[in-house]
């Protein structure tokens, strides 16, 4: 067992998931009004934008990974009507009660399952979409992520990765004074937590760059990898077509 990154620390490999959990369970409770205030909204416009490059048709099967609150899981639901199903999916088991309970709340029922990305409980060529927004940077061992969620597509089905991603280099320094100093203090003010909040931010530093998870992507089985830059590459959404 080797060692990976939690933000700018290096843990055991088997320590990571179950740090990476505590600071989810910390913050689930206000995690969407933290969302709102740290992209000051932008978040649901990324997510507006995933949902219109998924093109999702009636009937489809779609499974989201790392799901958290519930946000896309809800629009992709709207868009594969009664005849689709839509997946929703955390490792988190609080993160994805408090979407489950958000959804049922607003009359949408999905099927809701705790499972780990790096080993899915589905089997092959299972869904036409997969999707992970905002998890990715999160996990253990990304490589094996990419690759259970090639095997569980079909073939020509889409991987959706929105993810924090490299910024564009002039804004890089407001960025990172953002991040490190604004960032934490509103996670102690709102949420009564900074430590989770520079986690976050730290995370975002350790992932992989556009180029870097586009050759991830190709080696776990997607033949086209494309991305689009939003807002500068504060975000960026990695799209897979599965060989």
């Amino acid at each position: 067992m080797g060692s990976t990154h939690f933000g700018f620390e290096s843990v055991e490999e088997r320590d990571k998931a179950g740090r990476v959990r505590g600071v989810f369970d910390s913050v689930a409770p206000r995690y969407d009004l933290m969302n709102d205030l740290m992209s000051l909204g932008l978040h649901r416009a990324w997510k507006a934008y995933t949902v219109l490059v998924a093109n999702l048709q009636p009937g489809q099967q779609v499974l989201d990974i790392a799901g958290g609150t519930g946000d896309l899981a809800r629009a992709f639901a709207r868009k594969v009507g009664p005849g689709g199903r839509v997946v929703h999916t955390d490792i988190n088991e609080a993160m994805l009660r408090t979407g489950r309970d958000r959804l049922l709340d607003e009359g949408v029922v999905l099927p809701t399952l705790v499972c780990d990305a790096e080993k899915l409980p589905f089997a092959d060529a299972r869904f036409d979409l997969v999707s992970v927004a905002f998890g990715l940077r999160n996990m253990t061992r990304k490589d094996a992520a990419l690759a259970e969620m090639a095997r569980v597509l079909r073939p020509g089905g889409k991987l959706l990765v929105l993810e924090f991603s490299k910024v564009a280099r002039p804004l890089a320094r407001p960025y990172d004074w953002y991040s490190f100093q604004v960032l934490p203090r509103l996670g102690q003010l709102v949420a009564g937590d900074s430590a989770s909040y520079r986690y976050l931010a730290e995370s975002i530093r350790m992932h992989p760059g556009q180029e870097e998870l586009k050759e991830l992507m190709k080696k776990a089985g997607f033949g086209h990898v494309d991305y689009h830059n939003l807002t500068g590459g504060v975000v960026a959404l990695h799209v897979g077509i599965k060989c």
